[in-house]
């Protein structure tokens, strides 16, 4: 499902990703651990292309993410889970979760906020599978974090992707709230077939829902394999002090996700 090759990625004199290489099959639950600078956030952000990376191979599915003509395309396949959840607060639950098939309607329908009853029948679906069908119809701004960020995952399903990549999406979340969110998505991972990608600092969490352990240090894969394999070495060497040449730079106002745009705009 995902290959990569000797990926690279520079900003300006700043090696973010230094020729990684990895794997992903179908309906693999695998966690990228590593500090903050080590290129976790950047790769994520090659495999949806909205960085490009430099040099590499990178192939999701059948689309080729280095060289894709069509990134829309691509982005139809790719799910993105932030670690700030996006919603628009002042739509529903369900509104939230219909968002999130805005690429399979026409322009007018999207803009009118128009579905099928087969999308509403899935996104109630989906919020069901989060746990959240009860909440359809209440403020997206009246649910608590957990609850948001369970909005977020629901709409990524109702994308219907092959991928789902998620960003840090519980740095921000208690323990229990946590683990809820990180078991529906190894849920749709196995039940679904869905690839995810998740991106982490915490070592347990790794631990109890990876698949797989990636583990990231200084834009190289310096650990990759089961969890139950991952030893304090193998720890020390993903939380080493990353150089300030690898930091990751702040992220461009231009690239805002759509659900950011549009809850600025309420």
């Amino acid at each position: 499902m995902i290959r990569i090759r000797a990926l690279t990625k520079h900003y300006g004199d700043n090696a973010v990703l230094r020729g990684v290489d990895l794997d992903a099959a179908a309906g693999e639950f695998l966690v990228v651990l590593g500090e903050s600078g080590a290129g976790k956030s950047t790769l994520l952000r090659c495999m949806n292309r909205l960085t490009v990376a430099d040099s590499g191979e990178l192939r999701m599915g059948d689309l080729d993410a280095v060289c894709c003509p069509d990134p829309a395309a691509l982005r139809r396949q790719v799910a993105m889970i932030f670690q700030h959840h996006h919603v628009v607060p002042r739509l529903t639950a369900l509104k939230n979760v219909l968002t999130g098939r805005l690429g399979s309607v026409s322009t007018l329908a999207s803009i009118l906020h128009l579905f099928r009853r087969s999308d509403i029948a899935l996104a109630h679906e989906c919020l069901a599978r989060v746990g959240l069908e009860q909440k359809a119809h209440a403020r997206t701004d009246s649910l608590s974090g957990g609850q948001m960020q369970r909005v977020g995952i629901a709409r990524a399903l109702a994308q219907r992707p092959q991928v789902i990549l998620a960003d840090e999406p519980v740095a921000s979340l208690d323990p229990n709230s946590a683990r809820r969110v990180l078991q529906y998505l190894r849920d749709a991972s196995r039940d679904l077939g869905i690839t995810v990608v998740c991106n982490l600092h915490q070592v347990d969490y790794a631990r109890e829902f990876a698949d797989r352990i990636v583990g990231l240090a200084h834009g190289r894969v310096v650990f990759n394999g089961a969890p139950d394999t991952l030893g304090d070495a193998d720890i020390a060497r993903i939380y080493q002090s990353a150089p300030q040449a690898a930091a990751e730079p702040a992220r461009s106002p231009h690239a805002v996700p759509f659900m950011t745009a549009l809850a600025e705009g309420s």
